[in-house]
């Protein structure tokens, strides 16, 4: 947190802080004690807001991401930029468990899944008692797979160059089923492509697109049903920008180098004695 002074405060505005009638000047050292004191409250607060670091932001996810089926298992993942304290894992606001943070990551796992295990979960990064900041809520959730496990792929291919136009493509043998497209180390998905939808599409990529990718389908009547998550995917999003501004330094550095030697050569040749 950072206090700004927007504007000076005239000797009424001071009297009104400290609480004085505007314009009371019965005591010669008024003005000086009233900004006294309100120099020494905004010290005060200055010095709070230099003390207090902004809290640290907590990601949560879940590795991998999507629905589990009974039995099966996956990760809670929590991290911030700290490099001490601990993770508290919660459920519905009840507390579970506590990690010790280990660089900057806790991962907490729910092996051998029941419905049981199904809710909201969030982490709390603690430093002893205090506790310093609140993840967000991610969603497990337990439910039988009864629809075949889709395939997904991408155009034009797992490696890319930065700028270009990616699509992935979620392909399940059914004529109505939805597909949820996720990549991991996201809270929540990145996109509900629906039976109309086959395909998401991402233009001018850069590398914070790159990352592991899967897709999971769903049908929705008087219930959900679901499939398996697919395999997945990584991308690979190349960026040769700051490679080639590197490449084209050298070569000017090069150039002005020989030209140099040149200027040099014919300026030695020039300045050379001739025979008589």
């Amino acid at each position: 947190m950072m206090l700004l002074v927007t504007h000076v405060l005239a000797f009424g505005e001071c009297q009104r802080l400290c609480g004085l009638p505007e314009g009371d000047m019965r005591h010669p050292e008024t003005p000086q004690r009233c900004y006294t004191a309100v120099s020494l409250a905004g010290a005060w607060l200055v010095a709070h807001s230099k003390a207090t670091p902004s809290a640290p932001t907590i990601s949560i996810f879940l590795k991998p991401p999507g629905v589990i089926p009974p039995g099966g298992s996956t990760t809670i993942c929590c991290s911030c930029q700290g490099d001490n304290g601990n993770f508290v894992l919660y459920k519905k606001g009840h507390q579970l468990r506590s990690l010790e943070l280990r660089g900057s990551r806790a991962e907490f796992s729910i092996s051998n899944a029941t419905h049981e295990d199904t809710g909201p979960y969030s982490c709390h990064y603690v430093d002893g008692d205090t506790v310093l900041a609140r993840s967000e809520t991610v969603d497990v959730m337990v439910e039988e797979f009864r629809l075949p496990k889709p395939v997904l792929s991408v155009l034009p291919g797992h490696e890319v160059v930065a700028g270009s136009y990616v699509t992935f493509r979620c392909t399940i043998a059914h004529s109505s089923a939805g597909c949820f497209l996720y990549l991991e180390g996201q809270v929540k998905t990145l996109s509900l492509l629906s039976k109309e939808q086959d395909d998401f599409n991402l233009s001018h990529v850069h590398k914070g697109n790159g990352g592991r990718y899967s897709c999971q389908c769903f049908t929705r009547g008087a219930s959900f049903e679901w499939s398996a998550v697919s395999k997945t995917l990584d991308l690979v999003v190349r960026d040769y920008t700051w490679s080639n501004v590197v490449r084209l330094a050298l070569a000017a550095g090069v150039l002005v180098l020989l030209g140099l030697i040149m200027a040099e050569a014919v300026h030695s040749h020039q300045c050379r004695p001739r025979p008589c």
